[in-house]
């Protein structure tokens, strides 16, 4: 028995209200059903994964639905009753603030107040706002600022600007994608060279951009030919970190140590969207080994997290063991 102290870096919040509200303002495109999720039923599951910190998150599709006057209000009520919950629980819970993009204007205002009065942990963003992906030009002053302030960026999928293959639902296959193709982008376009101070991290182990980043690169000159070596891009695709939220199968992760190396992993679950059984399954995939040695897997669980979070690095942690 040693202790895990895992600090999970992919776990969502679901707020009442936000949750309350989503049919009436566009609803989910994927079809994804809001599963059912309180404080206590979080705590609960970290418990029984040997978690001591969940970084709470509003998932897709965020506040993309509401018009702009009321994203911002609605971005706010997300980011302070978050907020309320880490004041209360500092030990188990952090947050991801919500911005109100596309209105880079207002989340500007909302990143100024998330970080300075609400003290998140980061933000999170997600890989595409209405078929607009990071990597363009009109979130420029967003990651200016992100650099700036060294922020910590968590990068979630939602669903890509394509209709759902017919049977197949769009988290099920269409989100590593949309996580795959922001990567690639914000990567060619140059922003991650750009504002370095920006710690991304990808959500579900970068999609399939491990598995394909050979690929990328070398094909990168054909279609853009003052596209970087292939080498250089390589390594601005790993100075991405990558959870291992539903990708710790032996399979996959495997694939993402030899491609990220140990210490740009981080560990994740996705819950409650993932429901608890499922991310028992993965995180007991993670404790089975695969080619991990000790220290690598405490890198996971929480040693790469608390060089990123200092905060956490800092608490008493509680204490949990991990069979």
């Amino acid at each position: 028995m040693t202790p895990a102290h895992r600090i999970d870096i992919h776990q969502h919040v679901v707020p009442p209200f936000w949750a309350h509200a989503l049919p009436t303002h566009g609803g989910d495109p994927s079809g994804t059903v809001i599963p059912q999720w309180s404080p206590d039923s979080a705590i609960d599951f970290m418990d029984s994964q040997q978690v001591a910190t969940g970084i709470l998150s509003l998932t897709a599709p965020s506040v993309i639905g509401w018009d702009k006057s009321e994203r911002r209000r609605m971005a706010r009520r997300v980011n302070e009753y978050t907020a309320d919950l880490v004041t209360k629980r500092p030990d188990r819970f952090g947050n991801f603030a919500t911005l109100p993009l596309p209105d880079a204007e207002g989340a500007l205002w909302e990143l100024e107040h998330a970080l300075d009065t609400l003290r998140a942990d980061g933000v999170i963003l997600f890989a595409n706002y209405a078929g607009k992906y990071l990597g363009e030009a009109a979130f420029e002053p967003i990651w200016s600022e992100l650099h700036r302030r060294h922020a910590v960026v968590f990068v979630h999928p939602g669903q890509p600007p394509l209709p759902t293959a017919a049977g197949v639902p769009g988290p099920l296959v269409d989100y590593p994608f949309d996580t795959t193709r922001a990567a690639v982008q914000l990567v060619l376009n140059g922003i991650v060279d750009r504002y370095p101070g920006a710690r991304i991290i990808l959500a579900h182990a970068g999609g399939f951009l491990p598995y394909a980043s050979h690929r990328f690169a070398e094909l990168a000159r054909v279609f853009r030919p003052a596209a970087a070596k292939p080498a250089d891009i390589l390594a601005t695709f790993q100075r991405f970190y990558f959870d291992t939220a539903l990708s710790s199968g032996p399979a996959a992760l495997p694939s993402l140590k030899a491609f990220a190396g140990s210490g740009h992993m981080v560990f994740g679950s996705d819950f409650p969207y993932a429901p608890a059984g499922i991310g028992a399954s993965f995180t007991a995939k993670l404790d089975a080994g695969n080619g991990l040695t000790a220290d690598e897997h405490r890198a996971i669980n929480h040693g790469n997290a608390c060089a990123l979070f200092p905060r956490l690095a800092r608490r008493t942690e509680p204490t949990v063991e991990a069979a």
